[in-house]
């Protein structure tokens, strides 16, 4: 049996036809560019996750770096994060100028350890933003907490996280503005990249609108207008087509980004955030399988936080003889994944931070031990046991 960590082509057979259906309508069309399906999946993203704007762009990534420049975050600015995630979310703080602070993570969720975050608070601290790592939110009361009495805005890093709940609310609504990714590994991923920005905060909305498109337009207005505090009349192009010509997108008002979510792109996700909750309860139904079966074995299983729903972006083990297990469950072809080997704050690219080994006992401790194993809602019974048996 050959058991890769994510099987794509099982989740692309499951919906083959409708997926092939709505792929194929997008290029009859010829509209490529916004149109119908992005703003369509925007209007039933923002239902979903229950916020008032959803603001499709061209990854994660893009997400995170728009958020902070619309934030007003930039150089001189410090912005609080964790070192145990991907790259991307303090690659997205220095884009934008301003200096990541790492603080050090929990245990036994992996998630920003909320008891060390106001010790880091300086005058040049303007964000915090935590990362639902592999699915499970980050305690997000406290962080709240911290941010209010500081004066501090709260970004989510939610894009390992669609579909969890914090204490019943869904993650996306717990700061002032949450990220998604759609890459296609990730629980709701796309047939490329794409990315999601969602915020309650109107002006926010307006300057994300803008910035995701070279800063013009009629949002590229509106948004120099309310950094301005101006009031003037804002210009509209009524049945504008953006896939061929809008004479808008020749007024430019901010330096902006280009980063807008393919209408294909959009047309795919619509299928299948239909699915999301079912494909996050099968991988929870894997989970407790996998928690049974494997409790007795010299292996650390996931924690979770009370009043928390993990969406298990990935399973992770822990085991102090890691490279011994991962070899011998190639040799049994179970295919693993070890996130993240080298915490942030001693990537070679953060040397200048003047971090060193040991600053972060609890990211290195896991950086070392952590690995995961397939927990996509595709895997049949077989499979499950096969893993398990492998483990064994």
């Amino acid at each position: 049996m050959n058991i890769p960590l994510i099987d794509l082509k099982a989740q692309y057979n499951s919906l083959a036809e409708e997926l092939n259906n709505v792929t194929l309508e997008v290029l009859s069309s010829a509209n490529y560019i916004m149109g119908k399906n992005v703003v369509e999946f925007e209007k039933e993203f923002a239902d979903y996750i229950g916020v008032k704007h959803a603001i499709s762009v061209g990854n994660g990534t893009d997400a995170l770096v728009l958020s902070l420049k619309a934030m007003k975050i930039g150089p001189g600015d410090e912005v609080i994060t964790t070192p145990f995630t991907f790259f991307a979310t303090a690659e997205a703080i220095s884009a934008v100028g301003a200096t990541p602070i790492f603080v050090d993570v929990d245990k036994e969720t992996f998630n920003i350890d909320v008891n060390l975050i106001e010790e880091k608070i300086t005058d040049k601290t303007k964000a915090i933003m935590p990362v639902h790592i592999f699915g499970q939110s980050a305690d997000m009361d406290p962080i709240n907490e911290i941010a209010k009495k500081h004066n501090l805005l709260v970004l989510e890093d939610a894009c390992q996280a669609i579909g969890g709940k914090y204490k019943g609310r869904n993650i996306g609504t717990l700061g002032d503005v949450a990220c998604f990714s759609f890459f296609p590994t990730k629980n709701l991923g796309c047939a490329g990249d794409g990315g999601m920005i969602v915020t309650d905060n109107d002006e926010i909305a307006t300057i994300l609108r803008a910035l995701r498109t070279h800063g013009s337009g009629e949002n590229g207005q509106k948004a120099y207008n309310l950094l301005n505090n101006i009031e003037e009349e804002i210009q509209t192009a009524n049945g504008a087509d953006d896939t061929v010509y809008n004479p808008l997108k020749y007024y430019n008002y901010l330096i902006g980004y280009n980063t807008r979510l393919d209408a294909i792109q959009a047309a795919i996700l619509r299928v299948k955030l239909r699915e999301i909750d079912k494909w996050n309860a099968k991988r929870r139904e894997i989970v407790e399988i996998y928690n049974k079966e494997l409790h007795n074995l010299d292996l650390v299983t996931p924690s979770v936080l009370e009043g928390n729903e993990h969406v298990y972006h990935m399973y992770i083990l822990q085991s102090e003889n890691r490279a011994e297990v991962l070899s011998k469950l190639k040799e049994k072809n179970v295919a693993t994944g070890v996130y993240y080997p080298v915490p942030l704050h001693l990537q070679k690219v953060y040397k200048d931070l003047g971090y060193k080994e040991g600053d972060m006992p609890v990211a290195e401790y896991l950086s070392k031990r952590t690995f995961a194993i397939p927990v996509y809602p595709e895997l049949e019974k077989e499979q499950i046991d096969y893993i398990i048996n492998s483990l064994k």
